[in-house]
């Protein structure tokens, strides 16, 4: 069963799906159950992942890691997201780009997640 806001991945052609009506159904791709990936909080590695919020006067700023994510061709960050009071906003990122994202919202409830194409999904 799924459920609104999971993220789920197909492991044969890399296809990813954000739930936004949950159903009873399966989610499948390539003939094949999607895997629903589950949010990393912890980080253990020497990349940072963990999505570190800011409040500005102008916005909330999500940076992932402490420390600056690599953003290269084969290892970057493919999109950041927060949820502010609510209503959920996305950043899509290309290798190259700086590892976070500004939404020019204010807000007093703020979540984040962002997506690593080699380590997956994390949350704050």
């Amino acid at each position: 069963m799924a459920e609104k806001l999971q993220i789920f991945k197909c492991d044969i052609c890399g296809n990813i799906v954000i739930v936004l009506h949950g159903g009873k159904g399966e989610l499948v791709c390539c003939n094949e159950p999607m895997r629903l990936l589950s949010e990393n909080t912890v980080d253990a590695s020497l990349e940072k992942h963990v999505p570190v919020i800011e409040k500005s006067a102008d916005g909330i700023i999500v940076k992932v890691g402490s420390a600056a994510h690599p953003m290269e061709e084969k290892h970057y960050i493919e999109w950041i997201e927060a949820t502010i009071d609510g209503i959920v906003y996305r950043k899509f990122l290309s290798p190259g780009d700086k590892p976070e994202a500004f939404f020019p919202v204010k807000g007093n409830s703020v979540t984040a997640r962002e997506y690593c194409n080699i380590h997956g999904l994390w949350k704050s």
